[in-house]
């Protein structure tokens, strides 16, 4: 079965539901309806007899590398559309029953590092690369990656992560703890099947209440900062230094921030 949304295709096969974010022209930056069409993937497959794992990739040359910029209008009020259908994700992808596998090849960047870390095994390829890059527009992290990143790799190296905007590499991710597991780019597709099938054969009960009591235990603050998240971006996103963030990166220059 394969079902084609806005930008996502969805397909189901020897019990792996597979959900890869199809914008390659973009390096697969998401909006709000490719944003609900993968909330939508997980939602209709999430009580599947048939579905025993998830696999969460993207086509092309990236994972996902945030939210689409192009065509921002900075005339219109700030919206929460986009953080919202974020949320929205990254909740469907904790609530489902079964194991998802995110598999990373190339860069996870803005709203992808959410994406990729709100699944339960984050696997990557060895030159992909993960950029929280929301400071060099004006604008904090969200889609509940102040919860997800600090969970995984302690409040200091997220600070440095957040605040500098500086890439982590797969194998630096790997060491920090960001990650499960790299692969050899040539191996990756081949190993992240392997991961998908032993998952697959495995005790699918236990799975769910093992991925249920380590979230629980780690991702307590995860709605809370969704809350978070949401009222400083507004206020970010309507402030000048968005603006001026949002004009740098189009016009392909360096931002000047006020003082």
């Amino acid at each position: 079965m394969t079902t084609v949304d806005p930008g996502v295709v969805c397909t189901v096969e020897g019990n792996i539901l597979r959900v890869t974010i199809s914008r390659p022209a973009s390096m697969n930056a998401v909006n709000v309806e490719v944003l609900d069409a993968i909330v939508d993937a997980f939602e209709r497959h999430s009580d599947a007899p048939n579905v025993r794992v998830a696999v969460l990739a993207g086509s092309g040359r990236a994972f996902c590398t945030g939210a689409d910029l192009a065509g921002v209008d900075l005339s219109n009020p700030p919206s929460p559309e986009v953080i919202d259908a974020a949320n929205r994700v990254v909740a469907s992808i904790r609530a489902f029953p079964r194991p998802v596998i995110g598999a990373v090849r190339g860069p996870a960047a803005g709203v992808g590092v959410s994406l990729a870390l709100a699944c339960d095994l984050t696997v990557t390829s060895e030159s992909s690369y993960f950029l929280l890059a929301f400071t060099r527009i004006g604008l904090m992290p969200d889609g509940g990656a102040t919860a997800l990143v600090a969970a995984s790799i302690g409040r200091a190296r997220a600070m440095r992560m957040s605040l500098l905007a500086e890439r982590l590499t797969a194998s630096d991710a790997l060491q920090a703890g960001l990650i499960a597991q790299v692969y050899a780019d040539g191996e990756f597709d081949a190993e992240v099947e392997v991961l998908a099938r032993r998952l697959v054969d495995g005790p699918a009960i236990a799975f769910q209440r093992t991925k249920d009591a380590i979230n629980d235990a780690t991702l307590g603050q995860l709605d809370a900062a969704f809350e978070r998240e949401r009222s400083g971006q507004l206020e970010l996103l309507a402030g000048a230094d968005f603006a001026e963030g949002v004009s740098a990166f189009q016009n392909k220059r360096p931002a000047k921030f006020g003082r």
